[in-house]
């Protein structure tokens, strides 16, 4: 149904800005769940940015050189989806209809890849802030490692919306902090400075002086009084773009559920339908029908739609800017469009180390010598460490440093910001062009967790180096030793976990997350572990495999993942002695172990023989792997400080306990 202009608006613009806080109240409204609170309080500003500035074509969501947005408040999804319908991408009105059913289009929270044109799943807050710094930082790299002399091929925008919670969240202090300092002048941030949250008014928790603290990060800062004054969100926009040195904030005071009579201003509105009395008023206090829901007045729609036009005349001309950029540097633009669709080159993986001929080296080690030797044949890969690079051996050696005056550098320093590392990798990601990678001691993946769960929810591919993975830390005690994070990233769906044995386990887990579709975490020790002169070449992809089993028989299988697979072989030697055959299982990854035939587990993991299994983690879990007998070597509590293999010895992880254990299991 449509109506003509003065039914719905004084102007043009209101026309369009109303029709999005209808559609917005009457989805949660029919849907009877929702937060129509900050789309209305928003639309003014989103609509300013959406039809005037954001670089976009809605007909084309993955045109390379598009404007970023993020919502990082995600809640507020009815928002953007009303921004999708209106300006012509894939989202029809029976989408928005459906919001929040299942199967619908229009989830509760923006999904990445469920939806066209949204840009990254959000809704724990602050992540989505953190997300964009890592989409505006993808930008500059790729910008200076392609865009030659007159062939500026990449050069857009990130903008993201956020709002009080997301600055309250701690994540949003450390990505601020990070890109005020790399000067990311391409992030504008439009903050919605409505003042109220869940509980009431901000002022209860919240009274900080937000522009201070963002000047404090170097970032411009400016200010539109009232956001719904189109002309001054249009000209913070404008001063924003105009400063190329530093990111900017651009605060907003606005009023949440902006027209409703009774809501306005209230923390009633934030999550909650406003009810169907109220949304009639609402409609009639902004002079639009109050009786028609789901109305897209033509005019407005007409007008919203000139984003098509616009978007596919910006995106036309980038292709003939592109098609000059591959007859001059047609090798660039091999490589860019490689790094873009994420094509590994040929021959990427023809100059990892061989480490046959080690004696013995610690697996994070192994690990700093194939990343360089990746590095050499793979320009995408970029990353770096929450400060500790020379303990996670995350440094590329034949690369420098990305900062503010060298963005082509592919090493980065995230400083002691976990949290925002995890969430600017996942963005990374997202733009695509760059195959992200962060490190840090496996004990802090507890402080980038949800970043984590986010990259593998939109099955990013992400890869985590974490490093020091038991007690065998050894002198810095409880605080660093890691007791239950394996089992914990294990319980993350689509997150590939996985704990070499040595260093050649450690080429080929770099190997398998290269090629996986996903997030992959390397579990990495921080002693040295002998190199095992087996034949395993491509064994790991498979996550377990037998290692060791010369009798031909088995009386009982130890599995082990990590430094204990060397405590296995030991203890079968020792067994062996006892004239009882054991079978020694290396497990590196379960996840990789559960994509494979039922047929092929069966024939590591013989189904009626005995098994125990040794980790230096909690035994949660592995009752999977264990069998009838449940037996497993793992520790239940927190370690000390002491040295690393005393504690090891202490804490029952030694051939001696594991031949005690599996004697125990045969009953001898």
């Amino acid at each position: 149904m449509s109506k003509s202009l003065p039914e719905c608006g004084a102007t043009l613009d209101n026309l369009c800005i109303n029709t999005i806080r209808s559609l917005s109240m009457d989805a949660i409204q029919k849907a009877n769940s929702g937060h129509p609170g900050a789309p209305m309080g928003l639309a003014s500003a989103a609509y300013i940015l959406w039809t005037r500035f954001l670089k976009h074509n809605p007909k084309n969501p993955n045109w390379p050189d598009r404007d970023r947005f993020v919502l990082s408040g995600g809640h507020a999804s009815m928002l953007l989806y009303s921004l999708l319908h209106l300006t012509g991408y894939d989202l029809s009105l029976d989408d928005i209809k459906n919001f929040r059913q299942r199967g619908s289009k229009t989830p509760g929270h923006p999904e990445y890849g469920h939806t066209p044109g949204v840009e990254t799943t959000t809704g724990p807050l602050g992540q989505g802030f953190a997300n964009a710094v890592g989409m505006a930082m993808a930008e500059r790299h790729i910008a200076a490692c392609f865009n030659k002399p007159g062939h500026e091929i990449v050069n857009h925008y990130t903008y993201v919306m956020c709002g009080d919670g997301d600055l309250m969240e701690g994540i949003s202090a450390e990505a601020a902090s990070l890109a005020g300092h790399l000067g990311l002048g391409k992030l504008i941030c439009l903050y919605d400075d409505n003042q109220i949250s869940i509980e009431g008014r901000t002022d209860i928790t919240f009274t900080e002086d937000v522009g201070l603290r963002f000047k404090a990060y170097d970032w411009h800062v400016v200010a539109a009084e009232d956001g719904n004054d189109l002309d001054a969100v249009h000209k913070a926009i404008e001063s924003a773009k105009a400063e190329r040195e530093r990111p900017s904030l651009i605060m907003l005071r606005t009023h949440i559920a902006f027209g409703s009579p009774h809501k306005q201003d209230s923390a009633d509105a934030h999550g909650s339908p406003l009810g169907e009395e109220e949304v009639r008023l609402t409609k009639k206090n902004l002079g639009c029908p109050e009786d028609d829901c789901f109305l897209v007045p033509e005019d407005g729609s007409v007008s919203c739609r000139k984003c098509v036009e616009s978007g596919q005349a910006a995106e036309n001309l980038w292709q003939q800017s592109f098609e000059a950029y591959k007859k001059k540097y047609p090798e660039a633009a091999q490589k860019f469009t490689e790094a873009l669709n994420r094509v590994l080159p040929q021959g990427w993986d023809a100059a990892v180390p061989d480490f046959s001929d080690t004696e013995a080296i610690a697996t994070r080690a192994a690990s700093g010598k194939v990343l360089n030797s990746l590095a050499e044949k793979i320009p995408s890969l970029m990353g770096g460490s929450a400060d500790l690079a020379p303990s996670n051996k995350t440094l590329i050696t034949s690369s420098h440093d990305f900062q503010k005056s060298s963005y082509s550098g592919r090493n980065i320093r995230f400083g002691v910001r976990e949290h925002a590392m995890g969430a600017i990798l996942s963005g990374m990601a997202l733009h695509k062009g760059i195959r992200p990678y962060g490190g840090t001691f496996l004990v802090f993946a507890d402080y980038m967790r949800s970043s984590i769960r986010l990259a593998a929810l939109m099955k990013l591919p992400v890869i985590y180096v974490f490093t020091h993975d038991s007690i065998a830390v050894g002198e810095d005690g409880p605080t660093h030793q890691p007791i239950e994070h394996l089992a914990s990233l294990r319980a993350v769906p689509g997150l590939t976990v996985i704990r070499p044995a040595d260093a050649t386990e450690t080429a080929a887990a770099w190997k398998v997350s290269l090629m996986s579709e996903g997030p992959a975490a390397l579990i990495l020790s921080r002693q040295k572990l002998p190199v095992l002169k087996h034949n395993r070449a491509a064994m790991l992809e498979k996550g377990a495999y037998i290692l060791e089993d010369t009798s031909g028989r088995a009386d009982i299988i130890l599995i082990a993942t990590g430094s204990e697979v060397h405590l296995a072989l030991k203890a079968r030697a020792k067994l062996s002695e006892k004239g009882i055959s054991a079978r020694v299982v290396s497990m590196p990854s379960w996840e990789l172990f559960e994509k494979t035939s039922q047929e092929y587990k069966d024939s590591v993991l013989l189904p009626n023989v005995s098994r125990v299994a040794v980790e230096a983690g909690i035994p949660m879990g592995w009752e999977r792997y264990a069998g009838k007998t449940q037996a497993v070597v793992g520790i239940t509590h927190f370690g000390a400080s002491a040295p690393g293999g005393a504690l090891m010895e202490e804490f029952g992880f030694s051939p001696e306990n594991v031949v005690r254990t599996a004697m125990a299991v045969l009953g001898k």
